[in-house]
């Protein structure tokens, strides 16, 4: 393992406390800088990213340039994997691979995109599971084309979150290029807490570390943040700023490191925390300690 790297999502800065007046790319990218930030976690979204189109992806790099600023990954619109057809699904993803090739994403982040209350579009619970796997596997052979990883996030806000389907869904994939993002918070609100799962609940008697290492040899990225238990607008897990929750990083972060995780950026995802730009300047200290004590 070489000198770790931080970063932190963008898309911080643009939802939650910022829904009706988002922080400016520039003075975000600004901010981060200012702070010693290595990179971000670019969340392609308005209005940071209105549109991806060649000028756009352009403007993008650009100011990632001047500043000295890298990419540990990113998130970016797709179709519902379950409901959409193969070609429209495998088109976005190709779009947004362009976007990963412009600014020099080693990643792309994909989730389920449909709520866990029910299997979307009639289908049965095996046939959509497959579907799913399906198109994540090809997805995955356009991202390896391409020298980007592709890494799915599981969270109680989107289908299929369950310890045992999370870990499922990685076998069934069955494509080297295909590996989890394991965000700390989302994995103790649905391995700890059981939230938002469909059917009887399935909770770890280990929590967080035993789902890492369930996961060995399968996480390929991560997002490290607190969780205080609860749920954000009941939809998907609280990113509680580090240090705040409940979260025992000092054996977290060895089981994470024991399932096999090496890669050298280690983000930090403030998602939909109230003025998360306020909190930014903590959670890198926080998460600079967590580096200088385990990495």
């Amino acid at each position: 393992m070489g000198t770790k790297k931080t970063s932190i999502g963008t898309w911080a800065y643009i939802w939650g406390g910022y829904k009706e007046d988002p922080i400016s790319f520039d003075v975000a990218l600004d901010k981060l800088k200012a702070l010693h930030f290595d990179g971000i976690e670019f969340g392609a979204f308005p209005p940071h990213f209105e549109s991806n189109n060649d000028a756009n992806r352009k403007k993008i790099k650009k100011m990632l340039g001047d500043r000295g600023l890298g990419v540990s990954g990113i998130a970016a619109p797709t179709p519902s994997p379950a409901t959409a057809k193969k070609r429209v699904y495998l088109d976005a993803i190709k779009a947004n691979l362009d976007l990963c090739g412009e600014i020099g994403s080693p990643k792309l982040r994909v989730d389920t995109v449909d709520p866990p209350t029910a299997i979307p579009g009639g289908m049965d619970y095996e046939a959509c599971f497959s579907k799913i796997a399906e198109l994540w596997h090809e997805s995955a052979e356009e991202c390896k084309k391409r020298g980007v990883k592709l890494i799915w996030e599981f969270e109680p806000g989107f289908l299929f979150n369950k310890p045992s389907e999370v870990v499922r869904m990685t076998y069934k994939v069955d494509h080297g290029n295909f590996s989890i993002l394991f965000d700390s918070c989302h994995a103790h609100m649905c391995g700890v807490v059981g939230s938002r799962q469909m059917g009887a609940k399935e909770v770890l008697p280990g929590g967080v570390v035993q789902f890492a290492h369930m996961l060995t040899g399968k996480i390929g990225h991560i997002h490290l943040i607190d969780s205080d238990g609860t749920l954000h607008d009941n939809e998907t897990s609280t990113h509680a700023p580090l240090g705040t929750g409940r979260l025992d990083f000092a054996k977290i972060i060895p089981a994470i490191l024991e399932a096999g995780y090496s890669d050298d950026w280690w983000p930090i995802d403030l998602c939909f925390w109230p003025k998360a730009l306020d909190v930014t300047a903590d959670n890198k200290k926080a998460l600079d300690k967590l580096i200088k004590t385990y990495a």
